[in-house]
């Protein structure tokens, strides 16, 4: 808990600004994003808070309002940075956790309606306010935050230049068929309407160039991975860590979920990495380290099963 709360103030206050987010260490011969590492210290504080009710379900005040307190903080900072992928990624991973953590239904039903409530009055003061959203956005040089959610809520009224990244994305992958156009064979025309083609919109190259094959085996892949994750799960025999392997997969889950849901059009466009696929150091870093920790679970289960 104290890792994750020192990397969420000391990245608000010290690190310095990339694309328009206050998101990154510069250590010299790399730069480091503290963000991405704040999701295993979260992962690990709300398995060591869950844990501790060894699977009886949880109680509102002393369970649920600690997890959502441990990722508030963290959420509220890397909001401010402004970077909004990575806080909903921490609101994901608590939802995931508390739910195998046998949360009571009648507080799902509570969270839903929060949420569903939340939902509609947001779209509700987004159009109500739309001209005035779009002053303020873009007079705090946010309004790149307008021209996403302005995009998904009215793909049909938004502008040229805000649904450019969207519909380049689906015309690129759409144009790779069955089986794409070969290896480095893609389309460079469709590349420069199309940001971090090596990072966020990594899918992209992978459509286009391997084609609708190339991304079915793709998926494929990361079902498997994910699968395995949940055997491993299902029989560790100490509850904190299966925790910690749930918090793993429903953190990948979602991120591979937005990742390629962005760049078809299902879901809004967010930084979000592929994870395993895109380029991006720190990112990386935490997928392995995320891996290495459920090898560590898987290890210990064994001599545990071995001893038994």
């Amino acid at each position: 808990m104290r890792l994750e709360l020192y990397c969420s103030f000391s990245c608000f206050f010290f690190a310095e600004v990339k694309n328009g987010a206050r998101s990154w260490f510069n250590l010299g011969l790399f730069s480091f994003q503290p963000a991405e590492v704040i999701k295993l210290f979260l992962i690990i504080a709300v398995a060591a808070i869950l844990g501790r009710r060894e699977g009886d379900p949880l109680r509102m005040r002393s369970d649920v309002l600690v997890v959502a307190a441990a990722a508030f903080i963290p959420f509220l900072l890397v909001m401010m940075q402004p970077d909004l992928g990575n806080a909903i990624i921490y609101v994901f991973i608590v939802l995931g956790m508390l739910w195998i953590g046998n949360v009571r239904y009648s507080y799902v039903l509570i969270g839903l309606a929060a949420v569903v409530g939340g939902l509609l009055l947001f779209v509700t003061l987004f159009n109500s306010f739309n001209t005035e959203i779009k002053t303020y956005l873009d007079g705090h040089e946010k309004g790149h935050w307008y021209a996403r959610i302005n995009t998904y809520i009215h793909p049909d009224q938004a502008s040229a230049d805000e649904s450019r990244q969207s519909q380049y994305a689906q015309i690129a992958i759409g144009s790779g068929g069955l089986a794409g156009d070969g290896y480095m064979q893609g389309e460079s025309k469709q590349k420069r309407f199309i940001p971090y083609m090596y990072s966020d919109s990594i899918f992209v190259v992978v459509g286009e160039e391997f084609g609708f094959q190339g991304a079915a085996v793709l998926l494929l892949l990361y079902f498997i991975f994910i699968y395995r994750m949940i055997l491993i799960a299902y029989k560790c025999y100490d509850l904190r860590g299966s925790f910690i392997i749930i918090g793993i997969a429903t953190m990948m889950v979602f991120q591979i979920f937005e990742n390629i849901g962005m760049m078809i059009g299902l879901m809004p466009i967010t930084g979000i990495t592929l994870p395993f696929i895109s380029y991006g150091g720190t990112s990386l870093l935490l997928n392995m380290m995320s891996i290495g920790l459920i090898f560590s679970i898987r290890a210990h289960q064994e001599k545990y099963e071995m001893d038994t």
